[in-house]
């Protein structure tokens, strides 16, 4: 299938995405906690990874590991428009705002909250112990096709692994502690008034 790609074969690419897309996806949503943001993810990720076709190795395993490496430097790449894209909105004169009413929905709103709270505190990581961290854990690859994704010997990527773990732990545990405070403080403020 390699070198099927290598050549610019469309029927290989098609395969390519038909068994390897949904992986992309979910991958793309546990990094972007949005479901339209994550399905740009998966288009860009296949136009990315037909871009750069000629790149990838002619020997090698599963091609999972390579596409969610790709995917995961789009996402970053999209992140940085959008922050981009945020300062100058915050430029330019605002008309009035209209709610989001999706937004009401109580079990959007915790499942958004805790999905942020957890992309905050990975995003509190050093980045290559995000990558170890969201290929392993989030994507599912065994040490040994995360270690080819990233070029690194598996005993690295454990290491790094095992920190990431720790200090996610540790972040979840902090802001957990925070949130309970600050509740605590809110109800006694409200019970003297």
């Amino acid at each position: 299938m390699r070198a099927r790609i290598r050549d610019g074969d469309q029927r290989a690419f098609e395969e390519l995405f038909d068994r390897y897309a949904k992986a992309v996806y979910n991958h793309a949503y546990r990094m972007t906690g949005d479901w339209s943001v994550a399905d740009d993810v998966v288009s860009l990720t296949f136009l990315e990874a037909w871009r750069l076709r000629q790149r990838l190795a002619p020997d090698g395993g599963s091609l999972r590991p390579w596409l969610l490496v790709v995917a995961t430097n789009v996402a970053r790449n999209l992140r940085r428009a959008r922050r981009r894209h945020e300062e100058v909105m915050v430029r330019v004169p605002r008309n009035d705002v209209v709610p989001d009413f999706a937004e009401e929905l109580v079990g959007q709103i915790a499942d958004k909250e805790r999905l942020a709270e957890l992309r905050t505190a990975i995003g509190g990581l050093r980045r290559h112990e995000q990558d170890v961290l969201l290929l392993c854990v989030g994507a599912g690859l065994d040490y040994a096709e995360a270690a080819e994704a990233l070029g690194i010997p598996i005993g690295t990527l454990r290491s790094r692994l095992s920190r990431a773990r720790k200090k996610l732990e540790l972040a979840v545990t902090r802001r957990q502690i925070d949130g309970d405070r600050d509740t605590a403080v809110r109800s006694m403020q409200e019970s003297t008034q």
